[in-house]
């Protein structure tokens, strides 16, 4: 399923998703040619179950559309609708087709089929038609509920440092589309962790597609009569690149792959990690070796560095994600270290500071 899921859409994207289509999506601009090839092929249901009308392919199987995504700067929610169709199918709720966001961070209340409470920066907020969020009830649980956007009373617009709307959706009594108990072994913070996962397979994904850029501009860009690309300075940042990009690549596999029907907590945090740290390096050094034209609006090497300055800091930055790692390796002390890595990261991380929204 994963070899024909990463033929698939690289192909669609390869046709769709060009710079200049991207380009155009700046600001906020739907991307609704891309969105509706999106939809038709299915990939957003991926991750639910074949009883509810999805794929049910698993985490390392979705991990390529993901990265892909990532890859070629997709302006659209598919790493959200993915993951809003697959809490939904571990609820027992079956996926929902069309534009899909999720609400990582809310202050939902759930009182009688019916929500209450802030949605705050949603991807694609005021674009998509539903939304999927963990709201909290009167007697303390927590409920996956899927939302109507239209049913918002209140959206505030905002945007990333990638141009994509992240918008705040405020609810006073909205009728849910559809609620069930939040799924044991997945606390109140799973769309926040699976987000984290999602940021990383795509930052994993535009760090290949940056360092190839790069690469091949020092090849090809001439100084004293001979490419960039032979200086032993350059190659040594390109190499310092090429390190990051792999390990970014690594770690960002290895929390989809350990991800299963819970979330991998712990190596989706060394993900987030990695990769975060990754993002600021790599950019770096493209800039550097781009030099002045690496900052002009014609040349799409924007389109990468900027997303992967957002991506690094959602779903939580990579100091926060260090924190409640370090936190939950000191609670175990030395006799729950090996423990702690050889159980996959299903247990939840300790969180010893607040969530940012």
């Amino acid at each position: 399923m994963r070899e024909i899921f990463e033929t698939t859409i690289e192909r669609l994207f390869t046709d769709l998703a060009t710079p200049a289509y991207v380009m155009g999506c700046e600001g906020g601009e739907w991307p609704a040619e891309l969105w509706a090839a999106i939809d038709e092929s299915g990939f957003t249901l991926a991750g639910v179950s074949e009883a509810l009308g999805g794929a049910e392919a698993s985490w390392a199987d979705m991990y390529v559309l993901v990265r892909a995504a990532g890859r070629f700067s997709v302006p659209a929610p598919l790493g959200e609708a993915l993951l809003g169709n697959w809490l939904l199918s571990q609820a027992g709720l079956e996926g929902r087709a069309g534009s899909l966001s999720i609400a990582a961070h809310s202050d939902l209340v759930l009182e009688e089929e019916h929500v209450y409470g802030t949605a705050f920066a949603v991807p694609w907020g005021r674009n998509v038609e539903a939304v999927v969020a963990i709201a909290r009830d009167a007697s303390g649980g927590a409920s996956v509920v899927l939302l109507q956007r239209n049913a918002a009373s209140e959206l505030t617009l905002s945007l990333s440092v990638a141009g994509e709307p992240r918008d705040d959706l405020g609810f006073t009594s909205a009728q849910v589309l559809a609620h069930a108990p939040l799924p044991s072994g997945l606390d109140v913070h799973a769309l926040e962790l699976g987000g984290a996962m999602l940021r990383s397979a795509q930052t994993a994904g535009a760090l290949h597609a940056l360092l190839d850029m790069t690469a091949s501009y020092a090849g090809e860009r001439k100084q004293f009569g001979k490419a960039i690309g032979s200086f032993q300075a350059i190659q040594q940042q390109l190499a310092v690149f090429a390190e990051q990009a792999a390990a970014a690549g690594i770690a960002a596999e290895a929390a989809f792959a350990e991800s299963g029907s819970g979330l991998a907590a712990l190596t989706i945090a060394a993900a987030k990690i990695s990769t975060g740290e990754a993002a600021s390096v790599g950019a770096g050094i493209a800039h550097s070796v781009h030099g002045a034209i690496g900052f002009t609006e014609e040349y799409p090497l924007h389109l990468l560095s900027r997303r992967l300055w957002a991506w690094r800091s959602e779903f939580g930055s990579a100091s926060l994600w260090s924190q409640r790692l370090g936190a939950q390796i000191c609670q175990g002390g030395s006799e729950g270290y090996w423990p702690l890595l050889t159980q996959h990261g299903q247990q939840p991380l300790t969180r010893p500071v607040s969530n940012p929204v």
